[in-house]
């Protein structure tokens, strides 16, 4: 298996009527995934989920979904968590209708608590969350933890895997854009990339961390903040972080996860970049 690459998006994003075409597109520009965008909620009716999916599989493209973004698992309400709850589980749902086998899963927000503090809340949130996803008869759909931009969300790396040591079936969704601007620049070159796959390997095994979702963009950070907004690969302002020194320690393990590229605008033509590194390194 070899990794796969393709951008994220939906009916507005490319240059065409219908998501329903985006998966020829695709494949006639050589790209290989496509990660549908439901952040703002839930819409897809069922009949057009239904032909993306066959779209998809005629093509052979491979299918994720991005859930709403306002999911909080650190939020301790009742309330809170069960919407949460709902929210995943109608990903869910589109995801089962289109065939798309991961579902990318926002961490949420500490609300001026420890990071621990929030940790424990999230863990206990996504233990109901599984126990309703398994209920409802959506196992088959992994799950995927993101990790986060801002630096007072939750959602580093090393939390991430935590969350995804609750139940083998989850997947971490590695965004290295995310984790490049949390740490003010700090996670980018050769030596981080081989850093944050080792503990993605030490922490899941290798067979479970080899096969990790990820987003990748470069991304413009705030010293204060962290994550302020997506950039492409074309920008002249030196944002990061550098694709290149990924993508060859991925091909030098052999690993092959998928790769969601999530630049401002010109996904898919970063993500034929990513691409071509990739290539390159094998």
């Amino acid at each position: 298996m070899a990794a796969k690459f393709g951008p994220a998006g939906n009916a507005d994003a490319f240059p065409y009527k219908s998501s329903v075409d985006a998966p020829l597109w695709l494949r006639e520009l050589g790209l290989d995934c496509y990660e549908y965008q439901c952040g703002k909620g839930v819409n897809i009716r069922e009949d057009t989920a239904r032909k993306l999916g066959q779209a998809a599989r005629e093509q052979g493209i491979s299918l994720s979904l991005h859930a709403p973004y306002f999911i909080n698992l650190a939020n301790p309400d009742p309330e809170s968590l069960r919407k949460t709850t709902g929210y995943i589980l109608a990903a869910c749902q589109a995801a089962d209708w289109m065939g798309a086998a991961r579902v990318v899963v926002h961490t949420g927000a500490l609300m001026k608590r420890t990071r621990r503090e929030a940790l424990d809340i999230a863990l206990a949130s996504m233990k109901e969350v599984l126990r309703a996803w398994e209920g409802e008869g959506y196992s088959h759909i992994a799950l995927c933890p993101e990790t986060m931009g801002k630096i007072n969300q939750l959602g580093d790396l090393t939390e991430v895997l935590e969350l995804c040591q609750l139940d083998d079936r989850l997947i971490p969704c590695v965004d290295f854009g995310h984790l490049y601007a949390r740490t003010l620049g700090e996670l980018t070159g050769a030596d981080a990339c081989r850093a944050m796959l080792d503990e993605m390997a030490a922490a899941l095994g290798e067979e479970r961390a080899s096969r990790f979702h990820s987003h990748f963009s470069q991304i413009e950070f705030t010293p204060k903040g962290g994550e302020k907004c997506h950039r492409t690969f074309d920008d002249n302002g030196g944002f990061g972080p550098d694709p290149a020194p990924l993508m060859a320690e991925v091909a030098r393990r052999g690993w092959s996860p998928t790769f969601i590229c999530e630049s401002a605008g010109t996904q898919a033509g970063d993500a034929l970049t990513m691409k071509g590194l990739y290539m390159e390194a094998l």
